[in-house]
């Protein structure tokens, strides 16, 4: 081949469109890290300055949508309802309420919306509430529990006793377990690799069975910017890392950790975490489509700006919490 036609076979071969599996964005099967309120959560979270919006099942159906996402886990937020700093007439009450929306809503649109319920661990009636949702068809799916907004402390014992109990009850129902661990960032709980080795010394071993989630990669964001969580969750990512038995069924949701905010070390930090976890480990979540969080398709966008390789996104993008299938 003469330099002429060289020239003009390579012109053509790059005027080729990438194939599609190098070409194609990663198709996105699940939002991990959803949130409905209720009107009656609307209400009590709007201060007068502007809370944040009801939203219903359609709602979030139209942002998986626009995304590109099929599926998506609603965790009830229940437990705002029970949190220490609220004093709540007929608390409980609005406790279930709050469960029984979220499972409403997803009783709606059962091929795309799965709800987990929502409680104060700390409170009275957690088992009780427990119970009563492993009874629902819309609720039986799992457990969302809020570290920091029901004030539990890793290092109090009485706590962990309590939650043994919460974890226990879980698994003897075949009940996911949804953990916001990041201790009460306001109240400036102790936060780091102490609470982080409680966890896995006293509480996955009380739920060998089932799925545990550890939601925002153990800390809450939005960013990277949090040293106690991520020294929290390094601890987890290198018992994950050194196969540690009581990991096996372990996972981790990024919801919020990336941002536009982040910096590029920040970046840098965040994917090194991911890798030690191990991208088959690691699920996409955005949170509640409120305030100034991202939207699913924006927070995709964000995370796709991590150092991670193609592989390692599709990997994210196409894991599937055992819950969901």
């Amino acid at each position: 081949m003469d330099r002429r036609a060289f020239l003009t076979w390579t012109a053509a071969a790059l005027a080729l469109p990438a194939r599609a599996d190098e070409a194609a964005e990663p198709v996105l099967l699940v939002d991990h890290h959803q949130h409905l309120f209720s009107p009656a959560m609307a209400r009590l979270l709007d201060t007068g300055a502007g809370g944040p919006p009801a939203i219903a099942g359609k709602d979030v159906i139209a942002l998986l949508d626009t995304a590109g996402i099929r599926r998506a886990a609603l965790l009830s937020v229940a437990y705002v309802w029970g949190s220490p700093a609220r004093k709540i007439d007929d608390e409980y009450t609005k406790v279930r309420a709050e469960n029984d929306f979220n499972g409403a809503q997803a009783a709606l649109y059962p091929d795309r919306l799965r709800a987990f319920c929502s409680f104060n661990p700390l409170k009275n009636y957690a088992l009780e509430e427990l119970e009563r949702c492993a009874a629902l068809p819309d609720l039986k799916h799992g457990i969302k529990l809020h570290f920091g907004n029901s004030d539990v402390q890793l290092d109090v014992p009485e706590h962990v006793a309590r939650l043994r109990q919460v974890f226990a009850a879980a698994n003897a129902k075949k009940m996911a377990i949804v953990v916001h661990m990041r201790a009460s960032v306001s109240k400036r709980r102790p936060y780091g690799a102490a609470q982080a080795r409680i966890f896995l010394d006293e509480l996955l071993p009380a739920a060998p069975d089932v799925t545990v989630q550890v939601a925002h990669l153990a800390g809450t964001g939005p960013g990277y910017d949090d040293p106690p969580s991520d020294e929290a969750v390094g601890v987890l990512a290198e018992a994950v890392a050194a196969h540690d038995a009581r990991t096996k069924r372990l996972w981790f949701d990024v919801a919020t950790m990336a941002n536009p905010e982040i910096t590029p070390p920040q970046r840098e930090k965040l994917a090194r975490r991911i890798r030690q976890i191990g991208a088959d480990r690691v699920l996409f979540g955005s949170d509640a489509a409120a305030g100034k969080n991202l939207r699913p398709r924006e927070s995709w966008a964000a995370f796709r700006q991590l150092p991670l390789t193609e592989a390692e996104f599709k990997r994210i993008a196409g894991n599937v919490a055992p819950y969901m299938r």
